[in-house]
């Protein structure tokens, strides 16, 4: 089974595609005021066939590692997101 990760800047959402099938996303609203840029990452989805193999563990670092390398701080709007962050605590420094 193959994993692609993406990044959907037109749907602003992070996606997660399992043999070519969306298995999942994540989507935000962002915010750039002046040098302050905000990704608020607002739900976290994974279809019902795909529950069970960790889809929206691996959607949420890829969005939290991508928000990093692109200079943005993160609002854990998404339960999941802030339990996620909880959990694996080197993206801590991310919360806005």
């Amino acid at each position: 089974m193959t994993t692609r990760l993406e990044h959907n800047v037109a749907a602003t959402r992070y996606e997660i595609f399992l043999d070519d099938t969306l298995a999942g996303y994540a989507d935000y609203t962002e915010r750039v005021d002046g040098d302050v840029k905000v990704r608020d990452l607002q739900h976290t989805l994974t279809f019902p066939e795909f529950r069970g193999r960790k889809v929206a563990a691996q959607v949420v670092e890829y969005a939290l590692k991508d928000s990093r390398e692109a200079g943005f701080s993160i609002v854990p709007t998404c339960w999941y997101v802030e339990k996620f962050i909880t959990e694996n605590p080197e993206y801590a420094d991310l919360v806005a």
